[in-house]
C-alpha cells in the first residue's frame, strides 16, 4: 500500500534533543554528534546516518542511504539540552563517565561545556541509589510538571530551536505496577495534584513533554510512557511516542539468536544470562526494586520470540534466568555472558556460549540519535501515538492494546524500513521475488 498524499512538513531551523538524564549515554551522544559534524569521527551504529535502504526491485539498483532518502534533520541543525540530578555540564559529565577518550572529549570541549543541565524533577524513593544535589522543589507533582514545562519553553526560546524531541536517558526507576491513576487523562491529572505515589519521576517528564507537544521515547525499562493516560494524551495532542528500554547488548543478542533457533526448529532447554557493569546504571540496578524493572523487560523477549504456546515440544519447558551484577572496575564496558542449552535431532543436547564485551553507552548513543530523528520525522509526517515501527530499538516495544510485541530483530528491521518506504510513497518490500522466475 502506498502512502496517502498527506505532505511531510519540511525540516527547518534547529531541532532540540531534550535528554532527561545527562550522564554517560547522553554525553556520549552529544559529543559524538559534535565530532561527527566536524568530520572528526563517524556515527557508527546509527541506522539513520550509516545504513542504506533498498527501493524497488533488486535489479533497479536504487539503494540510497536512509538519511538521503527521508527528510531527516541533519546533525548540523541539532541542539542539545536536558535535566540531571547533578549540575555538571556535558564536558564535566563526559569526563566523569569515562566512556570517551580524552582526545575525543578535548576536541569538542568548548562546545560540550555550553550544554548545562536544568535541575531535575526527582523523588528519591524511585531511584534509591542516587542522591542528587541539582533537583527541583515543588508543592505537588502537578507543580513539578509545570516547572518542567517552563523549562522546556525557556530552553526553546534561549536555544532558538524550531521544535524538539525528547529521549529518556536517565536511570532505571523502581518497578511500579499500573494503577487506576494511570487509566485516563483525568485520573492522572488528579493523581498529579494529589502527588499520588504511583506516579514516578519519569511520568512527570512524560506529562510535561506531551503537554508541550514534544515527541518522546523512553530508553529505560521502567513505567514511563507506556500507560493509557499518556497514550491518550499523545493521540489527543498529535504527538508520537515510543519505548521502552534501549536494546543494546545482551538482549540485542537474544533477538538475533532466539529467532535463529525458532527458524530452524531447534529446541531450547535453558538460557542463563548474567551481566557485569560498573557505571551509574549498574549502581542503580544493584537495588532489587530497580532491577525488577530491568528483569521484567529482559525476560519478556524470549517468550515473545519463541512462542512456547505454539511450540511446546521445543520451548514449553525452557528455563530462563537473568542476572545483573554491579562491578565498579568494569565501568561502562559492560560484559554479558550467555549460556544456551539447546537440543536438536532426536533430542541430542548442544550448547551455545556467548561472551559479549560491549560498551554500553557506545551502543546506546546511536539509538538515541536515531530515535530522535525518526520521531521528529514521524511528527512532521502527522503520525501520533505509539510508534510500533520503532520496535527495532527496544527490549520491550510498545504496541496497540491487545497486540503482542514483535521481538525478532530482522522482522523489526523490515517493519522499520517498510514504514520509511510508506512515508515516502514507495512500495513496501516483501522479499517474495517471484517476478524474477516467472
Amino acid at each position: 500500500m502506498k502512502k496517502s498524499s498527506r505532505p511531510i512538513t519540511p525540516h527547518r531551523g534547529k531541532l532540540a534533543i531534550l535528554l532527561p538524564g545527562m550522564g554517560a549515554v547522553a554525553t556520549t551522544l552529544i559529543a559524538g554528534c559534535m565530532l561527527a559534524r566536524r568530520g572528526l569521527a563517524k556515527p557508527v551504529g546509527s541506522l539513520t546516518q550509516m545504513a542504506t535502504i533498498r527501493l524497488g526491485k533488486r535489479t533497479d539498483a536504487r539503494t540510497p542511504k536512509v538519511k538521503d532518502f527521508v527528510p531527516l534533520a541533519p546533525l548540523e541543525d541539532l541542539v542539545f539540552g536536558g535535566w540531571d540530578l547533578f549540575p555538571d555540564d556535558a564536558l564535566e559529565a563526559a569526563r566523569h563517565a569515562k566512556v570517551l577518550d580524552a582526545a575525543h572529549i578535548d576536541a569538542v570541549a568548548e562546545e560540550l561545556a555550553q550544554v548545562r543541565p536544568m535541575s531535575a524533577a526527582f523523588y528519591p524513593q524511585y531511584v534509591k541509589r542516587l542522591h542528587g544535589t541539582h533537583v527541583k522543589q515543588a508543592t505537588s507533582k502537578a507543580d513539578m510538571v509545570e516547572q518542567l514545562r517552563a523549562d522546556v519553553r525557556r530552553f526553546m526560546a534561549d536555544s532558538g530551536a524550531d521544535r524538539a524531541v525528547a529521549v529518556w536517558c536517565g536511570s532505571t526507576e523502581v518497578f511500579i505496577e499500573p494503577t487506576a491513576v494511570h487509566a485516563t487523562m483525568d485520573s492522572f491529572e488528579k493523581g498529579l495534584r494529589e502527588s499520588d505515589p504511583s506516579i514516578g519521576n519519569a511520568q512527570l517528564y512524560t506529562w510535561a513533554l506531551l503537554k508541550e507537544r514534544i515527541p518522546l521515547a523512553n530508553g529505560a525499562p521502567h513505567f514511563g510512557v507506556d500507560f493509557p493516560a499518556a497514550q491518550e494524551l499523545a493521540r489527543e495532542v498529535g504527538v508520537p511516542i515510543a519505548g521502552k528500554d534501549f536494546k543494546t547488548g545482551q538482549t540485542l543478542m537474544k533477538t538475533v539468536l532466539a529467532p535463529m533457533l525458532k527458524a530452524r526448529s531447534l529446541g531450547l532447554a535453558g538460557w542463563f544470562s548474567t551481566n557485569i557493569l560498573g557505571n551509574r546504571d549498574g549502581e542503580v540496578l544493584d537495588d532489587p526494586d530497580s532491577f525488577k524493572s530491568k528483569e521484567v523487560s529482559k525476560l519478556g523477549v524470549l517468550e515473545h520470540v519463541l512462542q512456547p504456546e505454539l511450540y511446546p515440544e521445543l520451548y514449553g519447558e525452557t528455563y530462563h534466568k537473568v542476572r545483573i551484577e554491579y562491578y565498579p572496575p568494569r565501568g561502562d564496558a559492560k560484559e554479558g555472558w550467555d549460556n544456551l542449552d539447546i537440543f536438536g535431532w532426536l533430542g541430542y543436547p548442544m550448547q551455545i556460549k556467548v561472551d559479549f564485551l560491549c560498551r554500553d553507552s557506545i551502543l546506546a548513543a546511536p539509538i538515541v540519535l536515531d530515535l530522535a530523528l525518526l520521531l521528529d520525522l514521524a511528527h512532521r509526517s502527522g503520525m501520533r501515538g505509539t510508534q510500533e515501527w520503532l520496535s527495532f530499538y527496544w527490549k520491550s516495544p510498545m504496541t496497540a492494546p491487545g497486540l503482542y510485541p514483535e521481538h525478532d530483530l530482522f522482522i523489526q528491521q523490515t517493519k522499520l524500513k517498510n514504514t520509511l518506504r510508506w512515508i515516502m510513497g514507495e512500495e513496501p518490500i516483501t522479499h517474495l521475488g517471484r517476478e524474477y522466475y516467472e
